[in-house]
C-alpha cells in the first residue's frame, strides 16, 4: 500500500484513457472501500437525504427504509460496473464502445460529462454554503472558486493523490458524522418530531428512486478507479469494496440529513445541522464537511476529464492523450463547473432535484445494456485494443442494436415518469408513484438480451459463434 507521503503519492499521473499496463497495476479492494466511502462524505449527501422529510414530507422511519432500500438496490448495478475495471483496465465510458460502437458510445459519454459537471457544480455550491454559514461576511463566489482550485490541484496530480485524499476524507468526516448522530439523538427536537410527516407511496417511491439514481450516477466512472487494480485480484474484490464503501456512506449521510430535516425548521439543511450541533462543534463539522467535499470533488473532475478525452479521441483518429491534454481538459471543465455553480445558486434546491430525476431515466437503459452485454452476452471478454480502432474494429462505429435498445428503454419510461416538469399518464393514474426506473431497467435488459439472441448481427455478434472476444492490451 502506498504510504501517505510516499514518492508515488505526488507523482503526476501520466496515464489517461489508454489501457493500464500490468506493471502499473496496484491497489486492493480495501482501498476501493475507502475511496467510495469518502466520496460520499459531503454536505451534498446530507442535503439530498433531507429531501425525504422536507420536500417529500415522510416520517423518519419511512425515510430510513426508503433511503436504505434505494441505496442497496442501486448499489448492485453500480458495483457490477466497478467489477469490470480490473479485467479490462480502461475507463468505463471508453469500455462502452464494446456495446454501442466507437461513435455510438459518444452519445453516452456526453450524458456522463453533463452528469459529472453537474455534480461537480452542486458540490461546489454546498461546500461554499457550509463555509459562508459560519462566516456570512465571506464571499460565496470566492469560496466556490477556492474549492474549485483545490479540486483542480488534486485532480491534476491524478489517480494516486485523488485516491489518498478521498481515503483521508473518509476518516475525517466519518468521525464527524458519528458525533453528529450522537448529538442529534441526544437532542429533544429530533425525538419530539419523530412522528411528524405523513407516509405516502408517492413520497416513498420518490426517495427510493433518489437512492437508486445516487448509486447509478457513479456507474459511468466506478471502473475508472478499479481499472488500476491488478487483473488477478478478481471481480469479487472490486465489487464488494466499491459496493460496501459507496452504499454505507451515502445511506448513512442521507439518514443524517433526513433526521436534521425533521428536527429543525431552517430552510438550509447545513444551517440546521449547525444549529443542532452548537456554535463550536457545528463549526468544526461544517468546516470538515466543506474541506472534504472540495477535495473529494476532484473525483468528479478527474473522471469528467477522462470522459471528455474519450469523446475527443472518438473523432480524432490515432490521437493518444497524455498529461498535457488531461490537465488542459480538467482546467476547462473546472471553469465550466464554476460558471454553472455561480449561475445556479439562486435556485439550487429545485434545479438539483430535477437534475437527479432526469439522470435516472437516461442512465438506466445504458446501465442495463452494459451489464447484460458484459456479464451475459460476452462474459467479460472484449478485444480492448479494438476500442481504439478508427473504424471501431469488431465493434464498429455505431452499434445499431444497442442504440435501438437505449432508445426503447428511454421511451418506455415516459408514461411512468413523475418529475417536477412532467408526469406521465400511468404515473398520474398511480397517484404520482414513479416506477420508471424499474420499467426502464427491465425493458432495456430484456430487449437487449432478445436482440443478441435472435439477431446477433445487430449487436455485432457473429451468429452461431461461441468464440469469445480476446482481452488484449
Amino acid at each position: 500500500m502506498t504510504k501517505l507521503m510516499g514518492p508515488r503519492l505526488f507523482e503526476v499521473e501520466q496515464e489517461s484513457i489508454a489501457p493500464i499496463p500490468a506493471d502499473a497495476r496496484h491497489g486492493r479492494s480495501r482501498e476501493l472501500f475507502t475511496i467510495w466511502f469518502g466520496m460520499n462524505m459531503t454536505p451534498l449527501t446530507v442535503v439530498t437525504g433531507a429531501t425525504a422529510t422536507t420536500l417529500l414530507g415522510l416520517p423518519m422511519l419511512s425515510s430510513i427504509i426508503a433511503i436504505l432500500l434505494g441505496h442497496v438496490i442501486g448499489g448492485i448495478g453500480m458495483a457490477l460496473h466497478a467489477a469490470q475495471g480490473p479485467q479490462l483496465g480502461v475507463p468505463q465510458m471508453l469500455q462502452a464502445r464494446g456495446q454501442f460502437g466507437a461513435k455510438g458510445a459518444s452519445l453516452i459519454v456526453v450524458v456522463a460529462i453533463l452528469m459529472f459537471v453537474g455534480y461537480f457544480s452542486s458540490n461546489l455550491i454546498v461546500s461554499a454554503n457550509s463555509i459562508t454559514e459560519l462566516a456570512p461576511g465571506l464571499s460565496g463566489t470566492g469560496m466556490i472558486i477556492l474549492c474549485a482550485v483545490l479540486s483542480f490541484v488534486i485532480a491534476g496530480f491524478g489517480y494516486n493523490l485523488v485516491r489518498k485524499v478521498t481515503e483521508l476524507g473518509a476518516y475525517i468526516v466519518g468521525v464527524l458524522v458519528l458525533v453528529s448522530f450522537v448529538v442529534l439523538f441526544l437532542g429533544g427536537d429530533f425525538w419530539a418530531a419523530l412522528t411528524h410527516g405523513t407516509f405516502t407511496w408517492t413520497g416513498f417511491f420518490a426517495m427510493l428512486a433518489i437512492g437508486i439514481v445516487w448509486q447509478l450516477t457513479y456507474a459511468p466512472y466506478v471502473s475508472d478507479y478499479s481499472r488500476y487494480m491488478p487483473a488477478n485480484s478478481g471481480q469479487r474484490g472490486a465489487f464488494w469494496g466499491t459496493y460496501l464503501g459507496c452504499v454505507t456512506s451515502s445511506a448513512l449521510l442521507m439518514v443524517l440529513g433526513a433526521g436534521v430535516g425533521l428536527a429543525v425548521t431552517e430552510a438550509d439543511t447545513m444551517a440546521g445541522l449547525h444549529h443542532i450541533l452548537g456554535p463550536v462543534l457545528g463549526a468544526v463539522v461544517l468546516v470538515g464537511f466543506a474541506f472534504v467535499a472540495a477535495a473529494g470533488n476532484s473525483v468528479n473532475a478527474y473522471c469528467s476529464a477522462l470522459c471528455a478525452l474519450t469523446l475527443v479521441e472518438t473523432f480524432v483518429s490515432g490521437w493518444r492523450p497524455r498529461l498535457k491534454a488531461r490537465l488542459v481538459t480538467s482546467l476547462v471543465l473546472h471553469l465550466t463547473g464554476v460558471v454553472l455553480a455561480l449561475a445556479a445558486t439562486t435556485s439550487f434546491a429545485s434545479s438539483y432535484f430535477s437534475f437527479l430525476s432526469v439522470l435516472l431515466y437516461i442512465l438506466i437503459p445504458w446501465s442495463a445494456v452494459n451489464l447484460v452485454d458484459f456479464y451475459i452476452i460476452r462474459h467479460g471478454s472484449y478485444a480492448v485494443d479494438e476500442f481504439y480502432a478508427a473504424d471501431g474494429g469488431r465493434y464498429g462505429r455505431w452499434n445499431a442494436g444497442a442504440l435501438i435498445v437505449f432508445g426503447i428503454g428511454v421511451l418506455a419510461q415516459i408514461p411512468f415518469m413523475s418529475t417536477p416538469f412532467y408526469t406521465g399518464p400511468i404515473a398520474t393514474a398511480m397517484g404520482g408513484i414513479d416506477i420508471a426506473w424499474l420499467v426502464g431497467l427491465t425493458v432495456s435488459a430484456v430487449a437487449y438480451l432478445a436482440i443478441a439472441r435472435l439477431a446477433p448481427a445487430l449487436v455485432r455478434l457473429h451468429a452461431g459463434s461461441t468464440e469469445p472476444d480476446l482481452i488484449t492490451e
